[in-house]
């Protein structure tokens, strides 16, 4: 139906004849539709369907492209010029790195390379520390796995790099007993042997030291069997951080141990104490403990190491003293140095036949090589020639090269005998000789580890000790080894008094944790000050007391350092050389008693100095024969000494004890565990 509104512009016309003729619209509408278009009427009424089409037909566009002008003006296309950039310079710097990283590789042995591991590892414990040292860590359990965490970082770092580092490592071994037990256990560890560098790394040093000269030339030998030559092999027979040695015979028929420092050490060595220092500092500053303004001493300590010059000149000094010391003379020996076929990198010196002291079962095995004979080289006589012809490898790079003799006969058929010595006379020697170099000479060698020190049985039956590398020395000047010399006498006679002022002339402001240090016991003198804060502290759960124990280390610490500029740094490596004694008796049993002859000496060094003082009119008769009267009542008053050492030697021999150094240090144990510290030293057993 169609309906028709008021609105509907239709007019009546229009209406009747639509509405007269419904047959024609139903019929054909289209043909409608176009008759009255061509009639020129508009047809505005048709049915609803039809009305529906015309106006979706009318509604509808159909689709046409825009004109160019409707578009409106072009736009330029995004260029991302910041991630170009910024992928242009990670190519750079790519590249950048790679050219540094071979340069550095190539050119300077990884020296920068090395840098940057150590600066990366330092910050990563600095932060790690910064972060977690509190009593309820963010990350573990407790301090102790932040300090386990530590150790095994730096570990890592010294073995990687190797060289200097390792040679950092085993002053840090050494003196790991006042460090957490986790770095004990990971530092014990850093005695092993280090890597040799091949044969054409030695002969370039050799060559670059003396003038462009063969190795063949400089010490006479000849890899071909060349008649009237010496021999030399091209394999080290030990390898350190810094150096490695080979044997050699030269034509003389002198068998000698020539000492080759590493080709990278020199390059190396610079930038490695360049980092040392910085970390150091860094440190410092950031854990407000005043270590810094020893690192120069000991960085130049340690570049005096690498100097072989140098490490010639120290055996010279110390074998004239020994020499010139009748209470030494015949009991230490130390190996001739042969200047002419020695450089700032190369050292030739006396080749040493004996008994590493670390091989205790070698020491006192049962003596096989006959009545009124020594082992081989024992008081400096020259080694037996070979008996058959020495002839080297025909290879040019041998991989190991094996010839020097083999003189083993002393061990017997079965190849079980030993030197057969008693133990105490190696060490009352070995005791005795780094007690006249502190308080007789001032010259102290600062690495006695056992690597160092060989034992060979003189013709006598007696032991001879032989001290080697001698790169690592330190000289004291005579006001402070009379001191240092006072003050161990002024221990063993709980002298506070002298102690006190003797210390307060050192900036230290706790005498007390110094004395037990120094003793490595406890000492019971004193005002007992910081133990007694120690001590004093409230038993609290046990992760809150060892935070606040290792707090007051700390402050400890800065308490022994109180005055920087007063403090000496000789005693740094002093104090190293004593642990290492300390450690070498434990060792072998504790069969001396090591306080009572160190303190012997540290007295009669005092008698020595009023002698020569009065020599020289520095002091009266009376106050010379003072000085022997107070030396003859010490020698009394270490006596008492003699009842604790048999006390423990006779619990040793029952089975109930190990030894009086042992059981000093237990009582050190459990006086530096209320300290948060726990003692190991078992580093020395490596």
């Amino acid at each position: 139906m169609i309906r028709l509104t008021a609105a509907s512009p239709i007019c009546r016309q229009c209406a009747s004849k639509i509405l007269r003729r419904p047959s024609a619209i139903a019929a054909d509408p289209k043909r409608y539709l176009s008759g009255l278009r061509g009639n020129g009427t508009r047809p505005l009424l048709r049915p609803s369907r039809t009305l529906q089409n015309v106006r979706h037909q009318s509604a509808f566009t159909p689709l046409t492209p825009p004109t160019p002008a409707s578009l409106g003006k072009p736009t330029q296309p995004k260029q991302y010029r910041r991630s170009r950039r910024l992928l242009r310079r990670l190519i750079q710097l790519s590249l950048l790195s790679a050219a540094i990283y071979g340069a550095d590789t190539q050119f300077y042995d990884s020296a920068l390379t090395r840098s940057f591991r150590t600066f990366s590892t330092g910050l990563l414990i600095a932060i790690d520390y910064k972060l977690n040292f509190r009593p309820d860590p963010w990350i573990g359990d407790s301090v102790t796995d932040l300090h386990a965490r530590s150790a095994q970082r730096v570990f890592n770092l010294l073995h990687t790099n190797g060289g200097l580092y390792l040679k950092i490592g085993q002053a840090i071994a050494m003196q790991s007993a006042v460090l957490p037990p986790e770095f004990q256990k990971m530092f014990a560890r850093m005695f092993d042997d280090a890597p040799q560098n091949d044969w054409k790394n030695a002969q370039d040093v050799i060559r670059e030291d003396f003038g462009g000269r063969s190795v063949e030339d400089v010490f006479g030998v000849s890899f071909t069997g060349e008649p009237g030559k010496g021999v030399m092999e091209r394999t080290a027979r030990a390898s350190a951080s810094v150096a490695q040695v080979h044997w050699a015979r030269l034509p003389d028929g002198r068998e000698v141990a020539i000492k080759i420092q590493k080709r990278e050490i020199a390059r190396q060595v610079g930038w490695d104490l360049w980092a040392f220092r910085t970390v150091s500092w860094v440190y410092t500053w950031w854990f407000d403990l005043p270590l810094y303004h020893l690192v120069p001493y000991v960085c130049e300590r340690l570049m005096l190491e690498t100097d072989f010059q140098n490490e010639a000149r120290n055996a010279g000094k110390m074998r004239e003293l020994i020499q010139a010391e009748p209470r030494l003379r015949d009991r230490v020996y130390i190996p001739a140095v042969y200047h002419d076929l020695t450089s700032k990198r190369v050292m030739t010196a006396e080749w040493i036949e004996g008994v590493r002291l670390w091989d205790k079962e070698a020491l006192t095995a049962s003596w096989q090589g006959g009545r009124r004979q020594g082992s081989p080289g024992a008081g400096g006589v020259l080694l037996d020639a070979p008996l058959m012809p020495i002839t080297p490898s025909t290879s040019a790079h041998p991989t190991d090269e094996k010839l020097k003799p083999a003189r083993d006969t002393w061990r017997g058929p079965d190849g079980k005998g030993g030197l057969g010595l008693a133990l105490k006379p190696v060490m009352e020697a070995m005791v005795g000789l780094f007690s006249a170099q502190m308080f007789l000479w001032g010259l102290v060698h600062c690495d006695p580890h056992p690597g160092n020190i060989f034992i060979r049985r003189l013709p006598s039956g007696k032991s001879e000790l032989v001290l080697i590398d001698h790169g690592l020395y330190i000289q004291m000047d005579d006001k402070f080894r009379h001191e240092y010399a006072l003050f161990w006498r002024s221990l063993m006679t709980f002298d506070n008094a002298t102690i006190k002022k003797i210390t307060e002339e050192w900036g230290i402001n706790a005498p007390d944790i110094f004395a037990s240090a120094t003793l490595m016991r406890p000492y019971q003198g004193g005002d007992g000050k910081t133990l007694a804060e120690i001590n004093a502290m409230s038993k609290l759960e046990r992760k809150q007391r060892q935070f606040e124990m290792q707090q007051k280390m700390r402050s400890g610490v800065r308490e022994i350092l109180a005055n920087q500029d007063k403090f000496p740094q000789e005693l740094i490596f002093i104090g190293r050389n004593l642990r290492i004694v300390q450690g070498n008796n434990q060792f072998l049993g504790s069969p001396v008693n090591r306080v009572k002859i160190t303190g012997t000496w540290a007295s009669r060094a005092l008698v020595d100095d009023a002698f020569k003082a009065r020599g020289r009119g520095g002091v009266g008769f009376t106050e010379q024969w003072a000085e022997y009267g107070r030396h003859i009542l010490f020698r009394g008053v270490l006596l008492g000494t003699d009842f604790v050492f048999w006390y423990a030697k006779v619990r040793q021999w029952l089975g109930w004890g190990k030894g009086m150094d042992d059981e000093l240090e237990a009582n050190m144990r459990k006086m530096a565990e209320g300290m948060g510290v726990e003692l190991q030293h078992g580093v020395f057993e490596g």
